[in-house]
């Protein structure tokens, strides 16, 4: 060993030299300004949390017209002639309809009639839903008829999006979305939670499609391979008051990517 050179005995006290010491200090200072400079980095390159709530805590009652055309949904009026349309879920990664079920018993056909519902509300982008949590807080207040939404067809379209659940999407699931979400999504799916279709464009404008098949029945098995994957979907689109519904053959549902590209 030279005579200036520094060697390190870690059973011997004081035995590092000034030099190493100096190297160290350097190393460490060095790793804190890399490891502080990356956290900023992939800080600022994450998406933002969208403004969603769920208010999972809290219960609200909301009063309406029951339509299941063809998923469940109670028309609100929340202005004089100005409806808004909310989707029903139920509790977990389950439909509305089991906890229907009690009251269509009761009383087979709900089309048309008026019902009270209390759950935990979640609003976002203009859509609100609510999951129902418990079949005694929905009750029946009319049994008189009222004339639901109906459909105006819009065109035949082929969009590019991503088919999420609703639930988890407009809800305060981060991400609920892509790849990482996906299982999740196909569950909730699978469990009777309807299938949307969020399409972003150029502009960052957002719009979303409740989507069904070329009869306007409810689909969920044969989607199930596209979920979460950005696709290009055709179908005929139809506006029912503040949402849309695109009948589609899921058959002709083409995948253009794995990554994730709605906001």
């Amino acid at each position: 060993m030279k005579k200036n050179e520094e060697f390190y005995v870690s059973y011997i006290e004081d035995s590092i030299g000034k030099h190493t010491k100096r190297a160290l200090k350097r190393f460490a200072i060095s790793s804190i300004v890399v490891i502080a400079a990356s956290a900023l980095v992939f800080s600022f390159s994450q998406k933002p949390f969208n403004n969603s709530t769920f208010e999972l805590t809290s219960a609200t009652k909301i009063t309406g017209t029951f339509h299941e055309n063809p998923y469940p949904m109670l028309r609100v009026e929340v202005a004089k002639k100005t409806f808004k349309n909310i989707l029903l879920l139920g509790f977990g990664k389950s439909s509305a309809n089991p906890f229907l079920d009690k009251l269509q018993n009761e009383v087979p056909d709900l089309n048309g009639k008026t019902l009270s519902i209390e759950g935990n509300l979640i609003y976002y982008n203009g859509k609100t839903l609510i999951q129902i949590t418990d079949d005694e807080k929905v009750t029946l207040v009319n049994t008189k008829k009222v004339k639901g939404p109906e459909k105006e067809t819009v065109s035949k379209m082929t969009l590019q999006g991503e088919i999420i659940d609703p639930k988890c999407y407009f809800g305060v699931m981060k991400p609920g979305k892509g790849k990482i979400h996906r299982s999740c999504a196909v569950r909730c799916i699978s469990g009777g939670i309807p299938p949307v279709l969020a399409t972003t464009d150029n502009n960052n404008i957002s719009e979303y499609y409740l989507l069904t098949d070329l009869k306007g029945h409810r689909i969920s098995d044969a989607i199930l391979p596209f979920i979460g994957k950005p696709s290009e979907i055709k179908g005929i689109v139809e506006k029912m008051e503040d949402w849309y519904v695109m009948r589609i053959n899921p058959q002709e549902i083409k995948v253009i990517s794995e990554t994730s590209n709605i906001y």
